[in-house]
């Protein structure tokens, strides 16, 4: 893990990404940080990142129900 020590208003590039995250407030021991990122990524913070794939791993385990035939015209 790279640690990176950070002030406010101050960035962190990630070029071959196309990410730039900036630091915007740093209140207490909470952190706001700015993400600037192509719009085809998508970006979770952690916990919700585990909730999708705890979701999509069930989804995978469930199995399918067979759909019914469209009728012929």
């Amino acid at each position: 893990m790279l640690v990176l020590a950070r002030k406010c208003g101050e960035q962190i590039v990630i070029p071959e990404a196309g990410i730039v995250l900036t630091i915007l407030q740093v209140s207490g021991e909470r952190v706001r940080v700015g993400i600037d990122a192509p719009a085809e990524l998508s970006i979770h913070r952690r916990e919700v990142w585990e909730r999708i794939q705890r979701a999509s791993e069930s989804a995978v385990a469930v199995p399918s129900t067979p759909s019914t035939p469209c009728p012929s015209i």
